[in-house]
């Protein structure tokens, strides 16, 4: 069983998943679209899911820098890795920033 395990790591660990990222966009695209029709959720919540994709755009270019000019992945690079990672910690950071605001107004409301 464990040799099994490991031989189905090993086949996925190898395959290349470059077509599955670049299409995940469209499946996200689909949720913003929805996301911003509901009128009751705050600007910060939507703001900070359509700053989820420029943490997707900000860690392409920073990685297609790491492998130009340091010829390594980003992840071997740690201060490049840190900052573009900073995106997303912003973005959820304003997601919840967005859900507190909400909370507040619902206990308000129903005080």
């Amino acid at each position: 069983m464990n040799d099994l395990f490991l031989k189905i790591i090993e086949k996925l660990g190898s395959v290349d998943n470059t077509a599955l990222f670049a299409s995940s966009i469209i499946p996200y695209a689909i949720f913003l679209f929805y996301l911003y029709k509901i009128k009751s959720l705050n600007k910060f919540i939507k703001t900070g899911f359509s700053l989820t994709v420029l943490f997707v755009f900000i860690t392409i270019i920073v990685s297609i820098f790491a492998l130009n000019y340091y010829d390594k992945s980003l992840v071997e690079v740690d201060f490049l890795h840190g900052s573009a990672e900073f995106f997303l910690t912003l973005s959820d950071f304003i997601i919840l920033l967005g859900f507190i605001k909400m909370l507040k107004n619902l206990e308000v409301n129903n005080s």
